[in-house]
């Protein structure tokens, strides 16, 4: 198991875990704690399953959750990738209850993942970071943001943060982490970076903070990385050097960061919000289009 959703649930904090069974495809259960880190409680079946005779784009799995809590709606929203036949693509599902979920289906189309909502409306309008991955490798994988009146029809798309390129920790493919986190500051973003060497990729994470009113103005973005492999359980996996947080819990200034390890395990990692936002702009670059 690894890649969880996290949110708060009934005094709970609750990961929505990604399970990949022996064939190689992947569900979702459910996994609950009062404290989130000890005494975890498992859906004795899991949550949320494939549905391909409905949804044919789940034919291979659903994947990596991101949770967010939707105020207006008071229910909480799910994006997910669904594993089509023809490539990963962005799907939708909501919940009240996180026993029964009502799909949206595809939103956005292959290929397409580490997609998050935003938990309000801005102007009338949902917003949805995603990381569509383009039929060039010169053209980069960068984090888009798009529009959208009712949850289910997206348009207005455009990149906000663009790949660096040459020898940067985060240059040609990056995705979004965990959910936007909303701070007194700006909108906070934990996003990942692939950076390819002689031996492989590595995965390492870093910030960026967006406006509150106005989520397309990248105010700060960091130079630097500021999460790297170094364990063990994070070096060597099913995917070496990966840390891959979907998931993160706020409470009383601090994050809990729930993250895949090399693709086969789940760990923990803690931050302070505050010290997070004075990295940020002790390392952060002046915002440029291209991000050379």
């Amino acid at each position: 198991m690894f890649n969880p959703g996290a949110t708060l649930f009934e005094g709970d904090t609750l990961l929505l875990l990604r399970v990949e069974d022996h064939r190689g495809h992947s569900h979702l259960t459910v996994a609950r704690s009062k404290d989130g880190i000890t005494g975890w409680r498992f859906d004795p079946e899991p949550t949320f399953v494939p549905e391909p005779e409905r949804y044919p784009e789940e034919i291979w799995g659903v994947e990596d959750p991101r949770i967010t809590y939707l105020e207006e709606q008071k229910k909480w929203a799910i994006c997910y990738t669904a594993f089509s036949a023809g490539g990963p693509l962005v799907s939708l599902a909501t919940t009240s209850d996180f026993k029964t979920f009502q799909r949206l289906g595809p939103v956005m189309p292959p290929d397409d993942k580490d997609a998050a909502l935003f938990p309000i409306r801005f102007k009338g309008r949902w917003a949805m970071l995603h990381r569509p991955v383009p039929t060039s490798a010169i053209s980069g994988a960068h984090i888009w943001l798009s529009w959208s009146p009712d949850l289910k029809h997206w348009g207005d798309h455009h990149i906000l943060l663009w790949a660096r390129r040459g020898g940067w920790w985060d240059a040609n493919k990056i995705g979004l982490s965990p959910p936007p986190l909303r701070t007194p500051e700006g909108w906070l973003l934990l996003y990942h970076g692939v950076r390819m060497t002689a031996s492989g990729a590595i995965y390492r994470l870093g910030l960026a903070l967006l406006d509150l009113e106005n989520p397309t103005q990248v105010i700060h973005r960091s130079d630097e990385w500021i999460f790297q492999p170094d364990e063990n359980y994070e070096r060597f996996g099913d995917v070496d050097k990966v840390v891959f947080p979907c998931g993160w819990v706020e409470e009383d200034g601090h994050v809990r960061i729930y993250y895949g390890a090399a693709d086969s395990s789940i760990a923990l990692a803690t931050a302070s919000v505050a010290e997070m936002l004075d990295w940020l702009k002790h390392t952060a670059a002046q915002p440029h289009h291209a991000d050379v």
